[in-house]
């Protein structure tokens, strides 16, 4: 029944997910096209601000809502306290923010867009709890509508207005705030219908209490925050909107190729929750099986890398008119280094969360996110875009040192290795591909056969794989 449900849930967030990149990337496709580097990256540099700060504002709570509800936790109360925290965080920051704009008005003549893409960010965070909830409950297909709202109502408004005319900035705005008040009345609407009987009246105890079981893991939402998005932040304020504009687009690709990463990830935390409630590590099979996923999403993560570096240039540079392609070369091999390294920092998060090892992750994320930070620091003024690439993927080669380091199960031992055999074939194949038949569309299908030929000769393709998963798929 629970792979049934794995099955049922992976497809279902692989449709949301693939929706969303799909509209995602033709929001960012228009607006680059359409919108001078300038006021591209301010926008950029905006929704890096807001979606920072509303991050940050979920105190990590929602993964916590997510675990009990997943262990059967009552269901009404906590959306009522995540709904609680959500509307007095979010409107006590749009507060401050009015308040500022009063103090501070020239700060905000020149970044104006914070206050009206605010409104619309604020509208995304009050929908959280009800997303969380139907998380926990496994409820993926609900999940799928409550998460492309937004992202396809503003897709398709850009597109018709690029497809007659030329996007503005205004445009934008106005569409943005809509798409966003779109999914935050479809998650309430939606999220009522689990929730019993609505809200139930809020209780001073139970939400110290749930603050208390999250407060570990604050610290690694901020880490994480400054890790995914203090580059574009320092670079729009020390470098400049162009560069960030150049910078915001690969860093965008970037994310968009971690599709098999983000279609995964929602699954894990509750997979593991009750794995380790049934003590299913002491099953040998289940132990194959968990290795056969990590295989799998290291097979997955080093073929990602492989194909962004092939398709960069004959694929982006025709898209953009040259802007963003050939200037971003080497933006794009840096942080294509650390996509496998990714897969396997999820992987291990979600296993010591589902264990509450919180502790240990506040500590991996406080080192990684002091790393990132000073590499920033130290590498952006002089190397701009591929200094904040570099200083992003030692931040999380160094995350990967220590959950490995700090990684003692049993089960897991000798079930690393693909982490190393597959971004390795994945190196040799582009590099032998590329001395044959240098930088052209040949290259492609020649570099994913040596590639492919090289899984199967180290063994991370194997016959077996097919008949699990067979059978995974039939139970």
């Amino acid at each position: 029944m629970q792979k049934q449900t794995i099955i049922k849930g992976l497809s279902a967030n692989s449709v949301q997910l693939a929706l969303n990149q799909l509209f995602g990337f033709v929001i960012f496709y228009v607006l680059s096209r359409d919108l001078g580097k300038s006021s591209f990256g301010e926008l950029n540099w905006t929704l890096a601000v807001l979606l920072s700060t509303f991050n940050v504002l979920s105190f990590g709570i929602d993964q916590v809502i997510v675990k009990r509800i997943a262990e059967g936790g009552k269901t009404r109360l906590l959306l009522s306290l995540y709904v609680f925290h959500t509307l007095i965080g979010g409107l006590l920051f749009y507060g401050i923010l009015l308040l500022a704009s009063f103090i501070f008005p020239g700060f905000f003549v020149q970044h104006h867009l914070l206050l009206l893409i605010g409104i619309g960010k604020l509208m995304i965070f009050f929908s959280t709890p009800f997303k969380q909830l139907v998380t926990g409950m496994q409820k993926f297909n609900l999940l799928l509508y409550m998460s492309i709202c937004s992202n396809v109502s503003r897709g398709l408004g850009l597109l018709i207005i690029s497809l007659t005319g030329t996007v503005t900035l205004h445009e934008v705005i106005v569409i943005f705030i809509a798409g966003d008040l779109l999914e935050l009345l479809v998650c309430i609407a939606l999220g009522r219908t689990q929730s019993n009987s609505g809200l139930k009246s809020w209780n001073r105890e139970d939400y110290i209490n749930l603050l208390r079981e999250s407060w570990p893991q604050i610290g690694v939402v901020v880490f994480t925050t400054a890790i995914a998005r203090f580059d574009w932040i320092f670079i729009g304020l020390f470098v400049s909107d162009v560069k960030l504009a150049e910078y915001s687009f690969a860093y965008k690709i970037f994310e968009v190729s971690t599709l098999p990463l983000l279609a995964i990830a929602p699954l894990l935390l509750p997979f593991f929750a009750l794995f380790f409630k049934a003590a299913k590590e002491r099953s040998i099979g289940a132990i194959g099986n968990l290795r056969l996923l990590f295989r799998a999403e290291m097979l997955m993560a080093s073929l990602t890398a492989l194909l962004l570096n092939l398709l960069w240039i004959p694929v982006i540079d025709p898209l953009t008119q040259g802007k963003y392609g050939l200037v971003n070369v080497h933006t794009i091999l840096i942080l294509s280094f650390c996509i496998p390294a990714l897969y396997l920092n999820n992987f291990l998060w979600s296993i010591h969360f589902a264990l509450g090892n919180l502790k240990q992750i506040f500590f991996i994320f406080a080192v990684t996110f002091c790393l990132n930070l000073a590499g920033d620091l130290a590498l952006i003024p002089f190397f701009k875009n591929e200094g904040a690439a570099f200083a992003f993927i030692l931040a999380v080669f160094v995350q990967s040192f220590l959950y490995l380091r700090k990684s003692r199960f049993e089960w897991f031992r000798g079930g690393w290795t693909p982490l190393v055999l597959c971004p390795v074939c994945a190196i040799v194949a582009g590099i032998a591909s590329h001395d044959v038949f240098g930088s052209d569309w040949k290259m492609v299908p020649s570099t994913l056969f040596i590639f492919l030929l090289m899984l199967v000769a180290t063994l991370q393709i194997r016959r077996s794989d097919f008949k699990k998963i067979a059978g995974m798929i039939k139970r």
